[in-house]
């Protein structure tokens, strides 16, 4: 499930390298790469708030091959592509995909994992990081290295999301089925009750967090070529991977750590590190660019592992997969509607100044967020040890 939950997101984050490809290719504004990025993004949130949580109804398998082949059929669509509609088709697709895969794959996770060793809340962490900076530095390659990238990328993953698919046909069902399949895809989002005091507190970095990862994803490339002056097309996705694949350090640096201990040190490192990246954008030093969007990936990885852990700490089998859900939306929110903004002001103010107000704002939400920790962290301290104990308990008996 790890792999190919790793799958999903490197094929999200192929396209992210692509877009100024693409944007040299049909002539369109910043504006539009933002809009064609952010569509794919909206398309998530509507596929996870409508099935988002069916799988805790049908089962993870059927949910899975369906999006798997969804997912294959946008990469065609890529594949294919001669304009920004084909394009636009693309990414909505994409996002339909992805958004029923991000909760199930998730939520299968949760099914799979050892009592005695629960690792799910770090694999879920960590994965998107890990996807992000696979898709971005392979598709950056190809591009700087490879003749027709787009048609070996997308022939590829084509390929290898049906096969995805048909593996998963063949493995065992991980969830029961349980009724109200029916009501489950009325729009949603559903937060357990003792499971809302961490979603509230956790909400803020999560969304802050994410938030940055839009703007690289969205233009990371750009900034790093009209801004720093740098062409190459392999340096904007290392741009990405700079801060995604520290995320994965960041996981790992901190997934013994208690939750709400990691949902802090991250919040606070990822703050200095994107106000780092402010103070690279107004000094256009690009060696402090990448260690600032080290710095700030550390943090992201740390935090959402303490959110998604402290989030999910307790909650019954039945509410994994919307619970999920839920945690991914104000992910994705944040991941698509600020950068849909900056994309929109960019042709207004111009690339630099609508980044370094982007930054600015990201740090402010970011220190709001460590304050909110620091005043419930209490309640969560004993909310964690209260569920280590009853799992304690279900291991004696």
């Amino acid at each position: 499930m790890t792999g190919l939950l790793v799958l999903m997101l490197a094929a999200s984050g192929v396209p992210s390298p692509l877009y100024r490809v693409y944007q040299e290719e049909f002539g369109f504004s910043s504006g539009v790469m933002t809009t064609v990025f952010g569509v794919y993004a909206l398309a998530l949130l509507a596929s996870l708030l409508v099935v988002g949580g069916l799988s805790d109804h049908v089962g993870r398998r059927p949910v899975l091959v369906g999006a798997f082949v969804l997912e294959a059929a946008s990469m065609a669509l890529f594949l294919f592509s001669d304009g920004v509609g084909w394009l636009l088709a693309a990414r909505v697709v994409q996002g339909l995909a992805t958004g029923a895969l991000t909760s199930t794959l998730g939520a299968a996770l949760l099914d799979l994992q050892h009592r005695d060793r629960p690792l799910a809340a770090f694999i879920n962490s960590a994965s998107p990081s890990l996807g992000l900076s696979i898709g971005a530095v392979g598709a950056g390659l190809f591009v700087q290295f490879v003749p027709s990238p787009t048609e070996w990328v997308f022939g590829f993953l084509t390929a290898v999301c049906l096969v995805a698919a048909a593996g998963i046909y063949l493995l065992p069902e991980s969830s029961p089925r349980a009724p109200g399949a029916l009501a489950s895809l009325r729009p949603r989002v559903h937060v357990p009750p003792e499971n809302r005091l961490a979603f509230v507190v956790a909400l803020p970095i999560v969304a802050a967090c994410w938030s940055i990862g839009g703007l690289y994803a969205a233009l990371g490339p750009s900034l790093v070529a009209e801004v720093f002056g740098i062409e190459n097309h392999l340096v904007g996705g290392l741009l990405i991977l700079a801060l995604n694949g520290t995320g994965i350090i960041g996981s790992l640096a901190m997934r013994t750590s208690r939750p709400e201990r990691a949902l802090l040190v991250g919040a606070l490192v990822f703050a200095v590190g994107v106000a780092g990246t402010v103070g690279a954008l107004f000094t256009t030093w690009a060696p402090l660019l990448f260690a600032s969007s080290v710095l700030s990936g550390f943090g992201f990885g740390a935090s959402f592992l303490g959110a998604i852990a402290t989030i999910t700490a307790g909650v019954a089998p039945h509410h994994r997969a919307g619970l999920m859900a839920s945690v991914f939306v104000v992910g994705y929110l944040g991941f698509s509607l600020p950068s849909v903004a900056a994309g929109i002001a960019v042709d207004t103010f111009g690339l630099l100044r609508t980044a370094e107000v982007y930054g600015v704002v990201v740090v402010l939400v970011a220190l709001v967020a460590v304050a909110g920790i620091l005043r419930a962290r209490r309640r969560l301290v004993r909310r964690t040890a209260a569920d280590e104990t009853a799992v304690q308990e279900v291991l004696a008996a």
